[in-house]
């Protein structure tokens, strides 16, 4: 057998001994929506570390668990804390908490992060619908020999991210008045912050925004089938655009200013999206 493959049924294994909640949707919270979570209609929560081999978040402000529960009537499942690249985890295992989801029953798959801004007009604090993503300056999860129980071996990305559920979004946004860009993100691997030439090289690729995270998780769910849409704050404008040093700290601050914005139009979204599924 596929030792990824091994290894992810495993942890289903594990997680299906916790818990027999069947999601409709999966959320992952991002920078600055980490409460999103606490909000919602819990019915259950399963801490990482209780789940065998399942790959843990060492991000502080993480917390590091699934939570199960209801956004209105919409099953959900919820990463509260995800495990980036740059963590020094193999790109299969930064995508595993992915397919657990899937294999859990969620047909949809929301991102949501935080980002460094590269379009002109953007500011720190906006709202970014993803449009597309460029994933080249990371591994592709589906790397290696092909799981032909997930997907097929070349999945198709035309669509990556659902048409109809990013017309949804649109439309919640404009109810909500809340302002939305819109645009394409790009993964790098970091840990560290982009240099202004790397800001300049990805401008010129088509990228809007950019981030550590993401584009990996998409393409596994992809492969698996699922519809995706999601949501990036800019958090701050990129290397080189704002005249002084990048701080995470900053980061966090502008995303906990948006955070309002951002859950109320997560939240309304779901429950717009699950009507459509």
């Amino acid at each position: 057998m596929n030792p990824t493959y091994e290894k992810l049924m495993k942890c289903f294994d594990s997680l299906r001994a916790l818990t027999d909640f069947k999601p409709q949707l999966a959320l992952v919270l991002g920078t600055g929506l980490g409460n999103f979570a606490e909000r919602i209609r819990i019915v259950q929560t399963v801490d990482y570390h209780d789940i065998s081999d399942f790959p843990v978040s060492t991000v502080q402000g993480h917390k590091g668990r699934y939570v199960f529960g209801y956004v209105d009537a919409v099953p959900v499942v919820i990463m509260q804390g995800r495990v980036h690249y740059y963590e020094g985890y193999d790109i299969a295992d930064v995508v595993l908490p992915i397919r657990l989801m899937r294999l859990m029953g969620a047909e949809v798959l929301f991102v949501t992060n935080a980002s460094g801004g590269i379009c002109e007009t953007f500011h720190a604090g906006d709202l970014m619908l993803i449009s597309d993503h460029i994933s080249s300056f990371v591994p592709s999860p589906l790397r290696g020999e092909n799981m032909d129980e997930l997907g097929t071996r070349f999945p198709d990305m035309t669509d990556a991210y659902d048409p109809e559920l990013r017309t949804i979004i649109r439309s919640t946004a404009r109810k909500e008045d809340i302002p939305l860009q819109e645009g394409v993100y790009l993964q790098l691997p970091g840990p560290q912050f982009e240099t202004p030439a790397e800001i300049r090289m990805a401008r010129a690729l088509g990228a809007d925004a950019v981030g550590m995270s993401t584009a990996c998780e998409v393409i596994a769910a992809r492969h698996m089938g699922m519809r995706i849409c999601g949501i990036s704050c800019v958090s701050n404008m990129a290397a080189g655009m704002s005249g002084g040093p990048l701080l995470h700290e900053e980061v966090q601050q502008n995303a906990d200013m948006a955070a309002p914005r951002f859950e109320t139009l997560v939240h309304r979204s779901i429950t717009a999206i699950a009507k459509s599924i």
